[in-house]
């Protein structure tokens, strides 16, 4: 039984303090699995080092844009395009589709799950069958890109469009990758540039982080646990933007979604059973808007990680997500208008996709 105290989140607090040692016992295997076998496939790409190298995007600041549920409800791509915003825009894996099906061709998309087959929905996967969307809801039941209401002709829509757009997308490819990711990148001939996530301390020679960069050489960066932090991490240290706004990363739910909705909702409740979901989801009010989020172990384990790294950056962090948990010092809280009237170039160098 869940004790009284333990109620409206406390179970779910007390867990966010074991998320480091569960997450890297849950994947930290899988991704060095991943990262021997990719060992072989480093010669077709490049080092994320030679991003510094490279020209993406104009001036001197970034958008990351993530895949939270704020992107369904504020549609952040068309204020941006609409802006002639010319800087750097920085997707996770899971915005692509957002992106390419309203016209933008993102200048870096960054991927980090070791996942065998989920991540690979985000880029279309060719093997997927109407069977294996039966055994797993994992895309249909979330309040997410609504586009996977109809999951197998979102599918088809994405193979078409990465088959015709790869070529003029780089992404940052992190070792820990599947195989399926990886071969989708590289026949879609993306540009790939190689990184290592820090999956513990890798100034301990016995570590893994330590033992991926002897066996490949090379950098690790400090992800945060999620590709939504990876992306900000990669326009702030990686491309060297001092001005990196945010949009699509909650890292919560807005109040009025279901239990259902949430990713973690089926591991939630194998955990306590659907009686005590109330223990591990937390309630956390944002004071720039005055209303109510919730959210789970995982992601309030992946704000607190972001806080810290957001705690004394080399470059300016603004969330523009207008919506979520993420605030607090290092981070200002902005709407994505007053970003952009700073920042938006007077022509769009966005490209418009045909067909």
């Amino acid at each position: 039984m869940i004790g009284e105290d333990e109620r409206n989140g406390g179970l779910g607090r007390k867990l966010v303090a074991e998320m480091n040692e569960l997450t890297l016992a849950r994947h930290g295997g899988l991704a060095l699995d991943n990262a021997a076998r990719n060992r072989s496939l480093i010669g077709r790409g490049e080092s994320i080092a030679a991003l510094r190298k490279d020209t993406v995007g104009a001036g001197d600041s970034a958008i990351v844009i993530a895949a939270g549920p704020s992107v369904r409800r504020r549609d952040p791509l068309k204020a941006i395009i609409e802006s002639g915003y010319d800087g750097a825009i920085v997707a996770t894996e899971s915005s692509m589709a957002y992106c390419l099906r309203n016209g933008v061709v993102p200048d870096l998309v960054v991927t980090l799950d070791p996942h065998a087959t989920r991540i690979v929905r985000w880029f279309g996967d060719r093997s997927l069958s109407r069977e294996r969307l039966a055994a797993d809801d994992y895309f249909s039941r979330q309040d997410m890109d609504p586009a996977f209401a109809d999951e197998v002709r979102a599918n088809e829509q994405m193979l078409a469009l990465l088959d015709a757009h790869g070529r003029d997308i780089r992404i940052a490819l992190s070792t820990s990758s599947s195989d399926a990711v990886v071969n989708r990148a590289l026949e879609t001939d993306m540009r790939v540039y190689w990184w290592n996530p820090m999956l513990d301390d890798p100034d301990d020679p016995e570590s893994m982080t330590a033992q991926l960069q002897r066996d490949n050489g090379l950098p690790c960066m400090n992800a945060g646990g999620n590709v939504g932090t990876a992306c900000w991490m990669m326009a702030g240290a990686v491309l060297g933007r001092n001005h990196v706004a945010l949009v699509g990363v909650d890292f919560s739910y807005y109040d009025d979604t279901p239990y259902l909705n949430t990713q973690y909702y089926r591991e939630a409740v194998a955990l306590v059973g659907e009686e005590n979901l109330d223990s591990l989801y937390i309630r956390i009010h944002n004071p720039y808007l005055d209303a109510w989020f919730y959210t789970d172990p995982a992601y309030m384990w992946y704000r607190e990680c972001f806080l810290e790294l957001a705690a004394d950056p080399e470059w300016h962090t603004y969330n523009c997500t207008e919506g979520g948990i993420l605030f607090g010092d290092g981070i200002d809280f902005v709407p994505l208008a007053d970003f952009l009237g700073r920042f938006a170039g007077e022509q769009s160098r966005r490209t418009t996709l045909k067909g």
